[in-house]
């Protein structure tokens, strides 16, 4: 095999590898979210203080995600995207503890608190998904729906459930059809 047979099979590779690579951290970010609404409706205190660490998750995700895709590229790139995605979610981060000084000074309670920290993370991702992929932005879609559907009916999580498992059918089948489109 030459150089060049190797660096068109790598190519390859990394190109198949990329939408399962987001493809499972979407189903990781929904999944945590769908724990997290769970958590939320049975525990607004407790779902509070799981939003806060799901902006450090996603974060981190998001982070790793850009970082991935920016070693692909030049080195200046790399150091570039990390510093964006560290004020990206730094400032996320920090409208969650503007969130938080609400709550204490009693304007907000826990389970309206709750929904706006969801929001926040819906718009976070959603902007989020702008840099990194439609998947991302797909995942901030999902959390907004997800706050509004909680705010309006009470029984809601069959709801947001079957919405997940349309959203995820429907991101691996686009996946897998740009994927084989792309390399046909």
């Amino acid at each position: 095999m030459t150089q060049q047979d190797r660096i068109i099979a790598t190519e390859v590779t990394s190109k198949q590898r990329k939408p399962y690579f987001e493809e499972a951290g979407l189903i990781l970010m929904i999944f945590l979210s769908l724990v997290g609404i769970g958590v939320t409706d049975f525990s607004p205190d407790d779902g509070y203080w799981y939003w806060m660490i799901m902006i450090l998750v996603f974060g981190v995700i998001a982070i790793i995600t850009g970082f991935v895709e920016a070693k692909k590229g030049d080195q200046h790139l790399v150091k570039k995207i990390l510093v964006v995605q560290v004020i990206h979610w730094s400032g996320s981060m920090l409208t969650v503890m503007g969130v938080f000084l609400l709550l204490n000074a009693g304007r907000l309670d826990y389970e309206n608190s709750g929904l706006v920290i969801l929001l926040i993370l819906a718009l976070t991702t959603f902007l989020d998904g702008i840099r990194l992929g439609w998947r991302f932005s797909m995942a901030g879609v999902f959390l907004g729906i997800t706050a509004v559907i909680a705010a309006y009916i009470e029984e809601f999580m069959w709801i947001v459930l079957m919405l997940a498992i349309a959203l995820i059918a429907v991101t691996i089948y686009w996946g897998r059809r740009r994927s084989s489109m792309q390399s046909s």
